[in-house]
């Protein structure tokens, strides 16, 4: 038998009707009242950190749900950055509050205070000093502790404020820049360097040269109280590291602006990394080219216009060359594991093929020498090589690469200690056969 049921009709089980579910209701955001309420305790507590702290924590403020909110109408307050407002609204286009700049409640996308009681516990009458904004972070840090969650909001308003840096006045971007960098110095909860550093990189941000000016001051600021290795960690972390120009307007962005720029700052640890940083890409660049040529077997001619034009772009010191064209002539050889005549025979083949090279760049007294205490180096630090040494030197010799009184130099005062004696004895009979030759001339 079939039964039919109206569509306006359910079926029911067991005599019980089936209630209709409830629908969630969410009740609408109010941050205005949630920073009204943050606002009335410091103005109960006279801007009292302490007295503030204890007041929040013993409140039924809903931090969970207004933990934006809260750091832009206090915590972050102790940034104030007067008379500014950023536009940022929320769903129900509600007054969102900014007391961070100006102590109360402001319309948004505008300067214009709301109405509304204000508060005068902003550092808008401090001097943009530590002293003024220390205790704010230290006060941030303790509601963190208390709320590690909320490590999340500062996040976000963190961010926000510098994808904003063009709304701040210069004096205001230097307070914000103290306090990221008193955040990172105080280790505020672990706020991650990306979230600083990589919303700075706006086109128009960097154009106007306002990125350069907040990195600027906050490096300065970290260096109060750590060294350059924590700082260039904070920079790693935040995979700045090998970016520091892009902080740079285009035509400003150079080793050389570089240099200038924090020169003139007092940063001048920060000027000698850099520096160092570039030599290193320099040298390892110039090396890459050079070990494919060579295992192109490219002709010695083009080879050394190469070496020539890298060293001119890079301008590299002639002792650095010449360590980087042995590094790269030995790293060329085709070792034959623990067949050490092999290994000789593959190493002095190397160095007739390549006499010329070196031949070219060691063009004095100095920097003979100077590889020679590169092939020391290499045969002690080699244990294959160890047994090789007098007989490159004698090849190096026999190809006009060092000259005798270079050879004669090293042997009697030598400054390499590493493994000297035990070369300088295995070299005896060569020098022997110069001295003789001397002699005999």
């Amino acid at each position: 038998m079939w039964i039919l049921f109206s569509s306006k009709e359910r079926p029911t089980l067991g005599g019980t009707r089936i209630k209709p579910r409830k629908r969630n209701i969410a009740a609408p955001l109010d941050p205005a009242a949630f920073s009204d309420a943050v606002v009335q305790i410091y103005l109960d507590n006279a801007g009292d950190l302490e007295l503030v702290a204890k007041s929040l924590e013993s409140s039924d403020l809903n931090f969970s749900r207004y933990g934006d909110t809260f750091f832009e109408a206090s915590s972050l307050i102790f940034i104030e950055l007067s008379n500014v407002c950023l536009s940022f609204s929320y769903k129900e286009k509600v007054i969102i509050t900014w007391l961070v700049f100006t102590g109360g409640r402001t319309q948004p996308g505008t300067t214009k205070p709301d109405e509304g009681e204000r508060h005068s516990f902003s550092i808008i009458d401090c001097e943009p000093q530590r002293e003024a904004i220390l205790p704010s972070v230290i006060y941030i840090q303790k509601i963190l502790r208390r709320r590690p969650f909320l490590i999340k909001n500062l996040e976000n308003v963190t961010r926000r404020f510098l994808q904003s840096l063009e709304l701040f006045e210069e004096n205001e971007r230097k307070k914000l820049a103290i306090f990221t960098a008193l955040a990172f110095s105080q280790k505020l909860s672990g706020l991650p360097p990306e979230t600083v550093f990589q919303p700075l990189l706006k086109d128009n941000l960097v154009g106007k040269g306002l990125v350069l000016t907040f990195v600027t001051d906050f490096f300065k600021e970290y260096l109060v109280d750590n060294s350059l290795d924590d700082l260039i960690s904070i920079l790693k972390r935040g995979k700045m590291e090998d970016n520091l120009l892009e902080f740079f307007p285009s035509g400003k962005r150079s080793p050389e602006g570089f240099s200038e720029h924090f020169t003139k700052e007092g940063l001048t640890s920060l000027v000698e990394y850099n520096e160092k940083k570039i030599f290193e890409v320099r040298l390892k660049d110039m090396k890459s080219a050079i070990t494919t040529q060579i295992a192109e077997e490219t002709e010695m001619s083009e080879v050394i216009e190469t070496v020539k034009q890298r060293v001119k772009e890079a301008k590299l010191p002639d002792t650095e060359v010449v360590r980087i064209l042995w590094d790269v002539l030995m790293d060329a050889v085709q070792w034959s594991g623990k067949n050490q005549q092999q290994n000789a025979n593959s190493a002095l083949r190397q160095v007739k093929t390549w006499a010329e090279l070196l031949n070219i760049f060691c063009t004095n007294g100095k920097l003979e020498l100077e590889l020679m205490y590169k092939v020391q180096m290499q045969c002690y630090e080699d244990a294959k090589l160890m047994k090789l040494f007098p007989e490159i030197i004698r090849s190096l010799y026999d190809q006009d690469v060092l000259a005798e009184d270079t050879v004669l130099y090293w042997f009697r005062k030598g400054t390499n200690p590493k493994g000297r004696q035990t070369f300088v004895k295995a070299l005896e009979p060569f020098v022997k056969w110069l001295e003789e030759a001397e002699e005999e001339e």
